[in-house]
């Protein structure tokens, strides 16, 4: 089941989700993850990245961004979005978000 969170209204879906995971696609075609904090500040994401998260979103900067339900049951946050990537950070626009649960 999948309710779609506004852009607008995306901060505030945040609120309930202090951390969640960049995913990026590499070399390989391979889903590579990385923990990052909740930093979500003017309509952007910003997340310290190492090497490989910088390339990845570098040659593939369709990203997606999830945020698991802190209590391990409710809905989880899925945002994709375009990154831009810096020397030490990647930073991600959202594009579309749903909250998201298993149908039980």
């Amino acid at each position: 089941m999948s309710v779609a969170v506004p852009i607008p209204e995306l901060a505030a879906a945040l609120a309930a989700y202090p951390w969640g995971y960049l995913v990026t696609v590499s070399d390989r075609q391979r889903a590579h993850s990385l923990a990052a904090p909740t930093a979500y500040a003017d309509g952007v994401f910003t997340v310290p990245a190492g090497r490989g998260t910088r390339a990845n979103a570098g040659a593939r900067p369709e990203v997606a961004m999830l945020f698991p339900p802190a209590a391990g049951t409710g809905y989880s946050l899925i945002v994709d979005g375009d990154a831009v990537v810096f020397d030490d950070r990647v930073e991600v626009t959202p594009t579309s978000a749903v909250l998201h649960r298993p149908a039980l």
